[in-house]
């Protein structure tokens, strides 16, 4: 068998061949990647073997100095969910935000930046509770909070309970307008253990929903197993979706399967009047998407365009 790598395989790098390592790993391409590790030098110069990682992440953090203050100033974009059959803005998802130079980080952003730093358990928790303390106060009673969360980072929904309990005291919130919804399930295979997560959820009164159906990772076996609340429909999907589109009977179907699980439908991406009739007509439950109304700091109403379509009913 041949030997591994040893230490005097190792290459040393200043922090100003960042950009240099940067190229190569650009170089490599995106299946060599993971093969090529790092890490920081102990102080008798050797390479520190429990801090190996791929490059990438070094990288990634050296790139993201600014992560740390970010998580001070963390803020949320609300985009609503409307009920199809009424118009209605039953809901809005908090998008995390924050920050930086003048412009705002999005949520990918932040989770790369928190994933470099060994972050991601705690970014998830905070900007959980955070949205629940910032959002729900600007939300009328009737109306629902979507909060993503990634289930690979939940270790214990007992304790991430606990937390999600004490935000909404301080917010005043009932927990039963809540709507935890799953992302990132290709990362997440343990079925049950995510269905433990959400069954307990469930249990205190809360919703849960599983994003991206259709998008490959969220196949029909995660709506089977999992059943939840709500599903929302992949943007792929609806995409320029019209008559003729051969996506339509996909669409269609995915929709009337889920409702014999008794599962509600949100079509996500929908960007003109002419697919919001479609999806509408399809049978989707709501609809999320530009045409009824963009992320905003504030809960928007629903944009005059789109209202049209039930200012008759």
């Amino acid at each position: 068998m041949a030997p591994g790598p040893q230490p005097g395989d190792a290459r040393h790098f200043p922090a100003s061949a960042h950009a240099e390592l940067r190229a190569l790993l650009e170089l490599a391409g995106p299946s060599a990647q993971t093969e090529l590790l790092a890490t920081p030098a102990l102080t008798s110069g050797q390479p520190d073997p429990w801090a190996v990682r791929p490059l990438a992440v070094w990288l990634n953090r050296l790139e993201t100095p600014w992560y740390a203050d970010a998580l001070k100033t963390l803020t949320f974009d609300l985009q609503p969910i409307v009920a199809l059959g009424t118009g209605a803005v039953t809901g809005y998802e908090a998008l995390v935000r924050a920050p930086h130079r003048g412009q705002r980080l999005g949520a990918g952003e932040l989770l790369r930046a928190a994933e470099s730093h060994g972050h991601l358990r705690a970014f998830d928790a905070l900007a959980r509770r955070e949205a629940i303390r910032q959002a729900t106060p600007q939300l009328t009673q009737d109306q629902q909070l979507f909060i993503n969360f990634a289930p690979g980072v939940v270790y214990n929904p007992d304790v991430c309970l606990q937390t999600t309990f004490a935000a909404c005291r301080e917010a005043g919130a009932d927990f039963g307008r809540l709507v935890f919804e799953v992302t990132e399930s290709e990362q997440f295979p343990d079925l049950d253990m995510l269905r433990r997560i959400l069954t307990r959820y469930r249990a205190e009164g809360a919703r849960v929903a599983l994003d991206d159906l259709g998008a490959g990772h969220t196949s029909l076996t995660y709506l089977a197993a999992l059943r939840p609340d709500i599903v929302k429909l992949d943007r792929d999907l609806s995409a320029n979706l019209h008559g003729n589109d051969p996506r339509v009977d996909l669409v269609a179907a995915l929709i009337r399967y889920a409702h014999e699980l008794e599962i509600e439908v949100v079509a996500e991406g929908i960007e003109t009047v002419d697919v919001l009739k479609l999806v509408t007509a399809l049978g989707a439950d709501y609809a999320q998407g530009y045409v009824l109304g963009r992320p905003a700091p504030e809960p928007l109403p629903l944009r005059a365009e789109a209202a049209v379509l039930w200012a008759s009913t």
